[in-house]
């Protein structure tokens, strides 16, 4: 006579506790790690906003640079953006117009010495 040991057995399917810890812990890596991004890229949208604000104020033929500057730093103290300066604004007068360049780099504490570093980099072109 034969017995068949295998007939009784079921396969199991699913995903274990531990394997849900592990994809919860990865999942609450990035959760915390977005949450920690958010102001940055908040505070970047004001920088991007105050760029196009200052060119279409400043819509013409021949803009004044120092005029632009002046907008520049009224709109920083209004805006309160952190992280970069209006001094870092480059107003670059070329053959094709004028622009406005900002490119900076931001650091966020993680946990404990581990840090987010983000670069941005913002063209706006005065027309």
């Amino acid at each position: 006579m034969r017995i068949d040991r295998g007939a009784g057995r079921r396969s199991q399917a699913g995903m274990t506790f531990i394997g849900l810890l592990c994809v919860l812990a990865l999942v609450g890596v990035v959760v915390y790690a977005g949450i920690r991004l958010v102001p940055v890229y908040l505070n970047y949208l004001k920088v991007a906003r105050t760029l196009t604000s200052v060119a279409t104020e400043f819509k013409a033929d021949n803009p004044d640079v120092r005029a632009m500057q002046v907008s520049l730093e009224r709109h920083w103290g209004i805006e309160d953006i952190t992280g970069v300066d209006f001094k870092d604004v480059e107003v670059v007068k070329d053959d094709s117009g004028v622009s406005l360049h900002v490119a900076y780099d931001d650091t966020v504490p993680y946990v404990g010495n581990v840090s987010l570093l983000v670069h941005f980099d913002k063209t706006v072109k005065v027309q």
